[in-house]
């Protein structure tokens, strides 16, 4: 499951604003996430300047995940409905589970990206938008916002003023709260 989110930084503009008086300036950063469905591991992580979009973090993320490691499915929102997000999705052979946008028209470029996409887009018009995401799986997609939430709960903001240093302190975060998510996740065993 893939998803990005906005995270406030107490970054230098602020600082200062407090520090010196004058305007404040709201400084935040976008952390994108690739989440395990199974485990609900963090797996893949980048953290970015506000005016990256989500589309194209979705490679970068995918590329996080060892090549030799089988990706089912890639489940993510209709920001990540673009050529490039369904050929990388493609391209590791995993299943893209992404609603098409309410305009969306067939791609006429013959990928198996597209042709994927294309299908999807078929599907959702034929069943309707709420059937579709039933029949897809995409309403899992809640785990991911769960992850999300449990992400802002160890703190609404980075503290650090250096962009390096704030993408270390949310790589610690990742890894604290894989640690909780590893010691909450029951083992279940047959008895008899």
């Amino acid at each position: 499951m893939i998803d990005s989110t906005g995270i406030k930084v107490e970054g230098e503009g602020e600082w200062n604003a407090r520090k010196h008086g004058g305007a404040k300036r709201r400084v935040w950063r976008k952390v994108h996430l690739g989440i395990d469905e199974q485990t609900l591991e963090i797996r893949a992580v980048e953290v970015t300047s506000s005016d990256v979009g989500d589309a194209p973090m979705l490679p970068e993320l995918l590329a996080q995940i060892a090549a030799d490691q089988d990706i089912a499915s890639v489940t993510a929102d209709g920001a990540y409905d673009t050529r490039k997000c369904h050929d990388a999705i493609a391209d590791r052979g995993a299943a893209a589970i992404i609603p098409p946008r309410k305009n969306a028209k067939p791609w006429k470029t013959v990928t198996a990206g597209a042709v994927a996409r294309d299908e999807a887009l078929r599907a959702s018009k034929y069943l309707g938008r709420a059937l579709w995401r039933r029949w897809s799986g995409y309403h899992r997609r809640s785990r991911d916002e769960t992850k999300m939430h449990c992400v802002k709960l160890l703190g609404q903001r980075l503290m650090a003023r250096d962009f390096d240093r704030q993408v270390a302190e949310f790589q610690v975060r990742v890894a604290v709260l894989n640690g909780f998510t590893a010691l909450g996740i029951p083992v279940t065993e047959a008895a008899g």
